[in-house]
């Protein structure tokens, strides 16, 4: 079989590089390790139940994601647009009043932040929706945290609000992600929906794994190093081709780049002396191949004869304490994460780390001070921790779209780590890495 690229991990960025090399009428092999596509975006079955593999949503405004996924076949269930929050023993809903003006009485009324907080978030609104991204990606930067309280939001809506949503979003409870990245995923939330593919969180892999023609997935094949121009598996299969590009995670890229041979030391990019790259490709690599500091998260899943609440609902915990960050019913959105007559509830906590019985316990004892003596029939399916569930985005953050990915002749990197924590930025780093390879080899 020809093979003119070697595309190493089948994650969202790997199948969108060798997509795009596919559509410039290259002959991508993508390798991958594990004994399926999409790399942390996965969905396992358990007794019937669909389990995402930790707490992850699609945002519908995305234009990579819309650019590469077909919606309609995905079936996607949204959100509410908003959340139910958990403060002082009671649940309020707090809802996206340009979405659901019908809300807006509702909203004035709620405790969860002041008067002037709701007259805030429209200015915090508009901010975030002016001009492009790269416009949002030059502003001057500091951390949500701070962009926040400069806007003057008060204690309580940041406590209530900011703190158990967002930091659902990027697992960082104090907030300390760029200010850059906060707005990029607050447009995001302001623009589109959130959903949940009907069949679960895989199906957008498995979507795009099925546009590759041919055999050009291969699972279960573990790359030990990269040689010039080749690839060695841990078989001892050599495969070779025209170029490679590395679409791991950055733990398994720099473990990669650190046992390649013939590319000189791919942790410090070729110097000026090399004509064969570009002078902008010839800054510091070496901050963005070694592994980046992570958040991590850990994620209980129970099965239950009823859902706790009723809705399209996401949960958070804005009662300052406890374990519990949010909790969500997929199967409130679709009647495919459940066997019929049961619930699914997903629970998410910040941190990894704890014995799952304890885990248990703890957050049992939370849930029934909220949903009542119910909570002691629910049965535990699985629990998750993800240690490394998102690069940590602590400023400087720079423009994704600028971040070079050819680290030498021949050799490239993609992936979220590279970019931004997001569906968008994964699938946009390994297009433009499909794009550079395709430019490269002189392909149409």
């Amino acid at each position: 079989m020809k093979v003119d690229v070697i595309v190493i991990g089948a994650g969202l960025s790997g199948l969108a590089c060798a997509l795009t090399l596919q559509e410039r009428g290259l002959a991508p092999l993508v390798l991958e390790a594990s004994d399926g596509s999409g790399g942390r975006v996965r969905t396992d079955q358990c007794q019937g139940f669909l389990l995402d593999r930790g707490f992850q949503v699609l945002q519908t405004w995305y234009p990579e994601a819309q650019r590469w996924l077909d919606y309609g076949a995905l079936d996607l269930r949204p959100f509410y647009p908003g959340a139910l929050v958990r403060s002082g023993g009671r649940f309020h809903r707090v809802s996206d009043v340009w979405r659901r003006p019908w809300r807006l009485p509702e909203m004035l009324l709620s405790p969860i932040g002041t008067l002037g907080d709701k007259i805030r978030l429209l200015g915090l609104r508009q901010g975030c929706l002016r001009g492009s991204i790269a416009d949002l990606y030059a502003r001057p930067e500091t951390t949500a945290l701070a962009h926040l309280q400069a806007r003057g939001f008060s204690v309580r809506m940041l406590e209530r609000f900011f703190k158990p949503f967002f930091s659902g979003v990027f697992f960082d409870p104090d907030l300390g992600v760029s200010s850059r990245t906060f707005e990029f995923l607050f447009r995001a939330f302001a623009l589109g929906d959130t959903a949940l593919p009907a069949r679960g969180m895989g199906e957008i892999p498995a979507q795009l794994a099925a546009r590759l023609t041919g055999e050009r997935l291969r699972l279960g094949c573990r790359v030990s190093r990269l040689e010039q121009g080749q690839v060695v598996l841990d078989s001892g299969e050599r495969i070779g081709a025209q170029a490679l590009v590395i679409a791991t995670d950055p733990w398994e890229t720099a473990r990669l780049l650190g046992h390649a041979r013939y590319y000189g030391d791919c942790q410090r990019p070729p110097t000026d002396r090399d004509e064969s790259m570009p002078a902008a490709e010839a800054g510091s690599a070496s901050a963005r191949i070694g592994p980046p500091e992570a958040r991590g998260t850990t994620c209980c899943y129970f099965a239950a004869d009823a859902p706790p609440f009723s809705g399209p609902y996401l949960v958070l915990n804005g009662e300052g304490q406890g374990r519990i960050n949010s909790i969500q019913c997929p199967s409130n959105l679709s009647e495919h994460y459940a066997p019929p007559g049961k619930a699914l509830i997903t629970v998410n906590c910040h941190g990894v780390g704890d014995d799952p019985d304890h885990l248990e316990a703890r957050i049992r004892q939370e849930l029934s001070d909220w949903f009542g003596p119910q909570v002691a029939s629910w049965e535990r399916l699985a629990v998750y921790p993800i240690p490394q569930a998102l690069p940590a985005q602590a400023p400087p953050v720079v423009d994704p779209a600028s971040v070079p990915q050819r680290l030498a002749p021949g050799l490239w990197v993609c992936g979220e780590y590279q970019a931004a924590p997001s569906i968008h930025w994964t699938l946009h780093s390994g297009r433009r890495a499909g794009e550079d390879v395709a430019l490269f080899l002189g392909a149409d």
